[in-house]
This record gives structure tokens, sequence and C-alpha cells, in this order.
């Protein structure tokens, strides 16, 4: 029998407060499980002595006595992340409590195929492991986040338009060759949405994570969780359309705002504006390495390049018009934005604030936030730890109930 098995269904919902309250007091885990102060410390007490719990420290001063606080123990394991993006990879090992231990990313193209592009993935993890003198008995579960919608039942991607050699792979299977570790499979931008619901404990049950770059989706925590939708795809919003004379997307469909308004139509823009010798400033980044990227177009806006500024400017003006569509439908209270696009300077987001309010309905912006992620360019890291632990802990949940 397993040790896992050992654990009731108390134990496990104090194991999942402690992760989600990061380090709390006795007194505030009893609270938000709505245990007894004298059931709370029993159960405690018991999962100290076993090394389930460990002591964080002490809780600063507020007059009285500093209240202990509590943690997973170290010794269960750390968490094996990844998060592939339309043209990057992050590997990572955390702790249970999130913290990245070792990291590693590069560039590589999910058009490669699964066979190619998960052998690296593998390769990058047994690094990231020996990093840390880790071995694969070490890793408590694992969390990978993908580019695409998801069965999330399953763990395999239905249809990616981003990834269309990935169609029904199981990547599950593919990386169980190498762990006994459980292996949970989500869209990145869900993965960015779990990380903000873990970085707010839970607090902020209704938000959205818009994430902008090669491709543009949306994470949808409703009610406090995640919500996926009927078979994985809730939040797929870059195939929104935004001109239905605009140019074919890769789905099939026209004027979708991925495709009028993503990473590759900025840079495309910014080249045709070259070209036609708009910019001189683009022009001469355009000589000098053959080609211009987001980041480029960004750098010069930031410098003042007023065709720089249009390209910046129409981009986050389409997908607010897209968003603020949702925002009237889903009434948020926050809308957070994450990806690469966010490097391109503060007018994107500003042209982006602007549209949103202008087409959304006043009682659904009366106390609506937008800005960017302050979990950053982790944030998918952060959320495959988010997803790999508690699914685990829900799964075992599940075999006890």
């Amino acid at each position: 029998m397993s040790r896992w098995a050992q654990l009731s269904t108390n134990e496990l919902s104090v194991l999942e407060g402690v992760f989600w309250l990061h380090g709390p007091s006795r007194e505030a885990l009893s609270q938000r499980l709505a245990f007894s102060r004298t059931h709370a410390n029993a159960v405690i007490a018991g999962m100290l002595e076993q090394g389930w719990l460990d002591r964080a420290g002490q809780r600063e001063s507020s007059g009285g006595r500093r209240a202990e606080t509590l943690c997973l123990h170290p010794a269960l394991g750390v968490l094996l992340c990844a998060d592939l993006g339309a043209t990057s990879i992050e590997v990572a090992v955390l702790s249970l409590d999130l913290q990245v231990l070792a990291r590693h990313g590069e560039a590589i193209d999910v058009r490669l195929g699964p066979g190619l592009v998960l052998s690296r993935i593998r390769a990058l993890m047994r690094e990231v492991l020996a990093a840390r003198k880790l071995k694969p008995r070490d890793v408590l579960a694992i969390g990978m986040g993908v580019p695409g919608p998801v069965d999330f039942a399953t763990g395999q991607l239905v249809e990616p338009p981003l990834m269309p050699q990935w169609d029904s792979f199981s990547i599950r299977d593919d990386l169980r060759a190498e762990y006994e570790a459980p292996v949970w499979v989500d869209n990145d931008v869900n993965l960015m949405a779990l990380a903000e619901l873990w970085r707010l404990k839970r607090e902020l049950p209704n938000f959205l994570v818009l994430k902008v770059g090669t491709g543009i989706g949306c994470g949808v925590v409703c009610h406090g969780e995640v919500y996926r939708g009927a078979n994985g795809s809730a939040g797929d919003v870059g195939h929104i359309c935004v001109d239905p004379a605009g140019p074919r997307c890769h789905c099939g469909n026209v004027g979708c705002v991925e495709t009028m308004a993503g990473g590759p139509a900025i840079a495309r823009e910014a080249t045709s504006a070259a070209q036609a010798g708009q910019s001189a400033m683009l022009a001469e980044r355009l000589a000098a390495n053959g080609m211009l990227t987001p980041e480029d177009v960004g750098n010069a806006s930031r410098a003042g390049d007023a065709t720089a500024n249009q390209i910046v400017q129409r981009a986050g003006t389409q997908i607010g018009q897209m968003l603020a569509s949702v925002v009237n439908f889903f009434n948020p209270s926050h809308v957070f934005v994450g990806g690469g696009l966010t490097r391109i300077g503060p007018l994107f987001l500003a042209s982006l604030r602007q549209c949103v309010y202008q087409r959304s309905l006043a009682l659904s912006t009366r106390h609506l936030e937008v800005g960017y992620t302050p979990l950053g360019d982790q944030a998918g890291l952060i959320g495959a730890g988010v997803l790999a632990l508690q699914e685990t802990l829900r799964g075992r949940a599940k075999v006890l109930a």
C-alpha cells in the first residue's frame, strides 16, 4: 500500500490548504477549512510527526504570541514543469511552495512535431534535475502547458491550429516513459490563470488572464476555478473575428484577432512599412538583421517612431476590441495581460485598455482593472506547478472518496 493511501480526506484537505495559503498559521488553516481549532491541531500534529508537513517559521507578532506557520515537507519531492510556447520552451524544477530551483529556456518551433520537441524537453528535464542533484524518483508530479486546446481528461491536444502534428498525441505517455510521477497537461494560458489564482490565494473569484504572443488566448477563472468548457476550448479568443474582410487565419477563417494583431502580424506590418519607406528606423533594423520582430517594433515605438507607434496602437486596439466583447459577456473584476507582446511597450497596453473601456458596457467596467500579470514570464511555469500539485492532491482525494 502506498504512503498516500494512508491519508484521510481531512489530511488531504490540510495539504491542499497549506499549499493554497502559502504557509498559513494553524488558525488561518482551520478557518479556511472550517475545522474546529481542536480538530485542526490534532490533524496537523499527526501530519508533522509523519513528515507530511513542516514548520516554516513564525510570523511577525501583531502584539501577542507569534504564530507558527506551516509548509509542505520538502522531503515529499519536487515538481517538474514545462511551459511550451509556439516558439520557445521553459523547463524548471520547483519546490512544493513553487519556488524555482532550476530553470532553462530556449527557442524551439512547435511545428517540428512532438517527436523532436518532446525529445528536447525530456533532455532539458534531465538537465534541470541534475543541476539540483535530483533523480526522477524525487519528482512528485509533472505539469506542462501547451499552446493549443487540450482535452483535460486525456491530456491530449485537439486539432491545435499552431501545432497540427500534435493532434491526439499523448504527452502523458511520452513523459511516463521516464517518470513514474503523474503527468498533467493543459493549455498554456489556463496555467497562467492558475498561477494568478495561486498568487491571489483564491481570494479573487472571477477574472481573466490574456496571453498575447504568437497566438492569443484567454484563461477564464470563474467562481475560483479555471473554467475549461465542455471540451477544453474555453477561452480560445484568438479566433474571434475583428475584421470580416481581414486576412485568412491558419485556422481557416478570416479576420481572426490572432492573425490581425498577434506577434507575426506585427512583424509582418513592420516589414511592409520598412520596405515601403515609411520608417527609416525600421528599415535600418531590417537591413541589419534581415527580418523584424515585435521587439524591434516596440523599441522603435519607445524611441518615438511614428509608424511603429501606429502598428503597436493598432494591435492593442484590435485586441481590445475582442476583449471588450469578452468583458461584456463575462464581467470579470480583473484582466491580467501576459505573453511576449507585453514587451513591446506601454502604448500597447494603453491602447488595449482604452478600447476595452470605450466598447464595454459601463456596468461591466465600473470596477474593472486591466494590467500586466505580476508574475511576468514565470506565470506559465508557476501555473504548471499549481496544476501538477493541485491535480495530484485531488486525484488522491478521489481515490479515497
